[in-house]
Parts: C-alpha cells; structure tokens; sequence
C-alpha cells in the first residue's frame, strides 16, 4: 500500500519498492509522507508539516521503524507486484521531483542536494 501511494508514475514503483526493501534490510526508518497523512486521518488539512513528522504515532513512519500497523490504502495490482519484486537498487532515498517523478539518491548527501534542488528551491 506504501508503493502505491508513493508515486503515481507506473514505471517507478519497482524502483520505490527496492528503496523501501533496502531501508527495511538496513534497520533504517522508512519515512514516508503517506503513512504520516493515513495517522492524521481527518485532521490532515493537505499540508504537512514539520510537527507532523516529529509526532509520534503508529503510523509515523519517521518515529517508528518497520512498517505501520496496517495497510493505508488498497493496493492496485501494479503495486503488488513491485512490492513482491522489487526493482535491485543501492538508492536509499528518493524525493518528488514535482513533475510525477522522483530523484533517486545512494547517498544522504545526494539526497539532501536533491532534496534543496526540487523541494527547497520550488524548483518543479
């Protein structure tokens, strides 16, 4: 359910899945925008925040580690499919790029440039 609501671009889910499985191998948090909104529920007002993410919950992904309680969406077949066979990556992160599509990091310090560049920046 992550995989599928981590991206809307069909030719990135096996890629999103091999980052979240490469995460999970490494005992590091997922941090995953998705799961924060799915804990907020009806008081996300679609935008989230920095205090959103410092919030502890079952579904923080960025407090907690492993995967949340549940499912937060109903995954489409596609999904499925990236998540049983996850594309072979050595990214560890990725950001909206605000096209669709991601950037795709191996490193914090790639992935903070990338982040500054298409987040910070407003450069979309």
């Amino acid at each position: 359910s992550i995989v599928e609501k981590e991206t809307g671009q069909p030719a990135e889910r096996d890629r999103i899945a091999g980052v979240l499985v490469n995460r999970l191998r490494r005992g590091m948090l997922l941090q995953v925008d998705p799961t924060v909104i799915y804990g907020l529920g009806e008081r996300f007002d679609g935008n989230l925040r920095k205090n959103h993410l410092l919030t502890d919950g079952p579904y923080n992904t960025y407090t907690r580690p492993g995967l949340p309680p549940t499912p937060i969406a109903l995954p489409g077949v596609a999904a499925l499919r990236a998540a049983l066979r996850p594309a072979a990556t050595d990214a560890l992160y990725y950001v909206a790029r605000g096209d669709g599509t991601s950037q795709f990091s191996r490193t914090l310090e790639e992935h903070n440039r990338a982040v500054r560049k298409y987040q910070l920046n407003g450069a979309r």
